[in-house]
């Protein structure tokens, strides 16, 4: 696993945090952290945003390489 997905995997955790706090609690901690529609706070969400779109496509290329090994 490389750096980039290391760091795309964290922030990825860190929003579904945020969103199993939001879901469970109301509470949002990134909002909290950085308050309510700030700078900081667009950028962490924007941050959070492309890890997932990063993490999606490395499902699907990982699972496009595994199926061309096995054949």
């Amino acid at each position: 696993m490389s750096i980039i997905q290391k760091i795309a995997l964290v922030i990825t955790i860190v929003g579904a945090v945020n969103w199993g706090l939001i879901g469970i609690f109301d509470f949002n901690l990134v909002a909290f952290m950085f308050g309510d529609q700030t700078v900081l706070t667009r950028i962490v969400y924007a941050l959070v945003f492309v890890a997932g779109l990063f993490n999606i496509a490395l499902l699907f290329l990982r699972n496009k390489h595994h199926i061309t090994q096995e054949i």
